[in-house]
């Protein structure tokens, strides 16, 4: 009954969280920016993305559009932020 219990729990958790993330739009109509956000060393295109998500969520943002990725084997990328 306890393990069902922090199962029940541990999942909330995830779900609250995940649903808290800032979404990556392609068009900002409507929305307020409120920044600028980078990240840097990503292998992927994924990577890259969920890292600008989570500095978007730590500036207090809904959604963040990506302006621009470079990079070969390590990958930047800048996106503004709105909320």
């Amino acid at each position: 009954m306890k393990s069902l219990l922090i199962t029940t729990l541990v999942m909330g958790f995830i779900s609250v969280n995940a649903a808290s993330a800032a979404q990556e739009i392609n068009h900002a109509d409507g929305k307020e920016k409120i920044g600028v956000v980078s990240a840097s060393n990503a292998y992927t295109l994924d990577e890259l993305s969920n890292s600008l998500s989570r500095k978007a969520d730590e500036q207090g943002a809904t959604s963040f559009k990506v302006l621009s990725t470079t990079g070969n084997n390590r990958l930047h990328g800048v996106a503004e932020i709105y909320k």
